[in-house]
């Protein structure tokens, strides 16, 4: 059986492994029919990539772009958090992905990209009502703060890494990147933002990084089947050379 019934129809394991054949079988095609037959009859195939969101947001779009413009190649991004990506990746529904998982996966190879920087902000008004003149553990366990998914944690990791606790606090539930930041700087609670997004905030004062300013740097790296094909492999050099330009090391 190869696909279950249901609102919507889901595959089985087999039914997966058969679907990422065909997009393996696509992607090898798409090399060899140029060279065979009028390269404008040739469709184009479509690559699948799990990214996550505040990748996306930030440092991603340009390696994408640049491959787009290079390959006519079409991509199909899966947004998933990043300690999930490589997930998709194992269970065959992508042939790459940025992910936060080092480990090896059969058949793939990863390279490590750098670290997406984050900093605890709030705006100055957010800050003057719920923290007065300290930002301390007692504080934190009343002000609310910004979480992006269950998966998403953090901001308990800074709480923890900055001042010992364990972050239980009123929290609202924002899944966007964009969205994060735009409740943060409307003083709705803190969170953590990528440096690259929230930098100019700060520097104009509609945002404080919280003290004692401890950074947190997520790792990420690029996980991409073993295939002997173009698209695989300028996606991988546009990926890494936009790593190499935004992330930190």
């Amino acid at each position: 059986m190869l696909v279950i019934r249901g609102q919507p129809c889901t595959p089985t394991d087999l039914g997966r492994r058969l679907c990422a054949h065909f997009d393996r079988v696509q992607l090898l095609e798409a090399d060899i029919v140029p060279a065979l037959s009028d390269q404008n009859a040739a469709p184009l195939p479509t690559l699948r990539v799990a990214v996550n969101a505040d990748s996306l947001a930030t440092w991603l779009p340009e390696a994408i772009a640049a491959f787009g413009r290079a390959t006519g190649t079409l991509l199909e991004l899966t947004r998933d958090d990043e300690t999930r990506t490589a997930d998709r990746l194992r269970s065959g529904d992508v042939l790459a992905a940025v992910t936060a998982d080092p480990n090896p996966i059969q058949g793939c190879r990863t390279i490590p990209l750098g670290a997406l920087r984050y900093a605890a902000c709030a705006s100055p008004n957010f800050l003057s009502r719920y923290f007065g003149d300290a930002v301390n553990g007692e504080t934190l366990k009343k002000a609310p703060y910004l979480r992006f998914d269950r998966l998403d944690g953090l901001q308990a990791r800074w709480a923890s890494e900055a001042y010992g606790i364990d972050l239980d606090a009123p929290t609202h539930w924002v899944p966007s990147t964009h969205g994060f930041m735009d409740l943060c700087l409307a003083g709705l609670a803190w969170g953590l933002q990528p440096l690259r997004l929230a930098e100019q905030h700060i520097a104009a004062g509609r945002l404080v990084e919280l003290p004692p300013r401890a950074r947190i740097d997520v790792k990420l790296y690029w996980t991409v089947a073993r295939l002997h094909v173009v698209s695989l492999r300028r996606l991988t050099r546009d990926v890494c050379a936009a790593a190499a330009r935004y992330l930190d090391t």
